[in-house]
């Protein structure tokens, strides 16, 4: 059988997690940051978990992690 190719753009954004889940960025910190309160600046730096439902994709993606 072939190998099978990485999904880079998924690659760049994922990392597994010790139990088989991914976590990523967050979302909503690139600008427009004037309006948003510092605490809510400081929340969006902790990485997010993948939702449950979307972590069979993102492990079709990123077979060999």
């Amino acid at each position: 059988m072939p190998k099978i190719k990485t999904n880079r753009g998924a690659a760049k954004r994922l990392r597994r997690t010790g139990n088989g889940g991914f976590k990523c960025g967050q979302s909503h910190k690139r600008h427009i940051l004037t309006k948003k309160s510092t605490k809510r600046k400081r929340q969006l730096r902790s990485p997010a978990s993948v939702h449950p439902s979307d972590v069979r994709s993102a492990a079709r993606m990123l077979p060999y992690t």
